[in-house]
């Protein structure tokens, strides 16, 4: 039962969330584009507190986004051609991944406890909303709880069976819940969290992600005049 569990939740679900992910997406922003938005709250209650909490959220978010992105997805022979182990680049997730983190969990209990206490954000909010603080929050928490568990075993094991699920999957290979079949339950809890916060993406707020303005930081300058008065 529990290796049927394992390829049902590890070998199928991530495909379900990843069809919802695109396919959610397009659609809403083909039937619901006045929805598309981030719906900030910050011309409500724009204090000092929303500017930190803010910050901290969105610089670890970021970080841990692409620290993840590439270190599930690089190929082994790529670092170690670099003369890197699979041990240090373990290191060096959990020491990256533990400060990240915890300047993330610090932005997102100052977003979680301004939305809970301000009483008028917290009425232009909606349920989702804090689901998904609250969701991020768990997140954030189950990948915080695996650095004790990985400091047990440095060798980067348990990090090349994970590597190989995520590569297994983006490659579409049948087996690729098997790698992971054995590893400790903590590591399965943070990745499913993973899987759910890209099932439910395109009925929140998080849409927005997708209309990052790139364009943004190399745009030309606007010149400014101050009105004569005549």
């Amino acid at each position: 039962m529990y290796q049927y569990l394992n390829e049902f939740f590890f070998g199928v679900f991530p495909y379900i969330a990843g069809s919802v992910f695109i396919l959610g997406s397009l659609v809403r922003f083909d039937k619901s584009q006045y929805t598309w938005r981030t719906g900030s709250s910050q011309m409500l209650s724009n204090d000092r507190k929303f500017l930190i909490g803010n910050n901290l959220f969105h610089i670890g978010v970021i970080a841990l986004f692409f620290g993840h992105l590439f270190g599930l997805l690089t190929p082994t022979a790529v670092y170690t051609s670099l003369g890197m182990s699979t041990g240090a680049k373990q290191l060096i997730a959990i020491i990256a991944g533990g400060i990240f983190g915890l300047i993330c969990l610090a932005g997102i209990a100052i977003l979680a406890h301004r939305r809970t206490t301000d009483p008028r954000v917290r009425r232009t909010g909606s349920r989702m909303d804090m689901f998904i603080l609250y969701l991020l929050f768990a997140q954030l928490l189950t990948g915080l709880l695996t650095i004790p568990v990985s400091t047990g075993h440095l060798d980067g094991e348990v990090m090349l069976q994970i590597t190989a699920w995520a590569q297994s999957l983006v490659t579409f290979r049948p087996d690729a819940a098997s790698h992971i079949l054995d590893i400790h339950w903590i590591y399965k809890l943070h990745m499913f969290l993973g899987m759910i916060m890209f099932l439910i993406f395109p009925f929140t707020r998080l849409v927005h992600i997708w209309s990052v303005p790139l364009g943004y930081a190399f745009r030309a300058y606007q010149i400014v005049r101050r009105r004569p008065v005549v």
